[in-house]
């Protein structure tokens, strides 16, 4: 006899297939919404595990991404809430490096804060200024998201299944210091190739990107996975994303931060 959980983990292991046969194959797949429902967030989060479980195998992991922090991001893919996925060491490159645009499959650039923890956060009543305290710096960040998902036609459990819709991500080289310029008040540009500039600021990701720090904190302690000292956190975009093509060059200045740029390989 088949129970509702054992239904669950099937489908919860089919939708793992389905996203991993996309990433493999470098064909974009049919969204996983079908089998896990748009807004079962254990389902999709189980899902995210699994497939990271996998790629834990081979590659460390070094922090967590927030995800659908921006309004404009969540208008522009039609969700409503956070998420949060899992940074590995190989998705990782230095400010101005030539991504090889073969490695993504459908990528969207958006410029974000990127913090440094010195610190575990533990804390289940967290106050935000233990979250700034926790912070031993910050740098300007890119994050190249790219779904495994044809068309980008994603839901919310179909982008957290999707370990958030994480690609990989740009670091600058400038490292700051909480205390000398306060997150929310960082104002943003990005220019991407051939497309109108991206602008935003800190107070677009979720008032704070210090505030969605704390949420991130709280949600993973929730699922037994708490920040660590010494990971990196990306806090989520601060303005819309914008395409990225074969060839394109990508250059974001976040006041008080510095620059970091992206450039793809391929092209002209």
């Amino acid at each position: 006899m088949t129970t509702p959980g054992d239904a669950l983990s099937e489908n919860v292991r089919a939708a793992a297939a389905r996203l991993r046969g996309a990433a493999e194959s470098g064909i974009p797949c049919p969204p996983v919404r079908d089998l896990i429902g748009p807004d079962d967030v254990d389902a999709a989060y189980a899902v995210q595990s699994l497939l990271n479980d996998e790629r834990a195998a081979g590659s460390r992991v070094v922090g967590r991404k927030i995800g659908l922090t921006s309004a404009a991001v969540q208008r522009q893919l039609g969700v409503s809430q956070p998420d949060f996925g899992t940074l590995f060491e190989d998705m990782q490159y230095e400010s101005g490096e030539l991504i090889p645009y073969d490695r993504l499959l459908q990528p969207r650039i958006e410029a974000e804060v990127a913090f440094v923890l010195k610190s575990d956060l533990l804390d289940r009543e967290l106050e935000l200024d233990q979250v700034t305290d926790s912070v031993a710096y910050m740098v300007a960040a890119l994050e190249v998201a790219d779904s495994r998902v044809a068309g980008w036609d994603i839901r919310f459990g179909d982008t957290v299944a999707d370990n958030a819709s994480a690609g990989v991500y740009v670091l600058g080289a400038e490292r700051v210091q909480v205390a000398s310029i306060a997150p929310k008040d960082v104002t943003m540009t990005m220019q991407v190739t051939d497309q109108e500039p991206s602008r935003g600021t800190g107070a677009d990701c979720l008032g704070d990107p210090l505030s969605a720090l704390r949420w991130l904190a709280l949600r993973a302690l929730e699922l037994g996975q708490p920040l660590r000292a010494g990971q990196l956190v990306l806090s989520g975009a601060l303005g819309p994303m914008r395409a990225v093509t074969a060839g394109a060059e990508a250059v974001a200045n976040i006041t008080g931060l510095g620059t970091v740029s992206a450039r793809f390989s391929g092209g002209p």
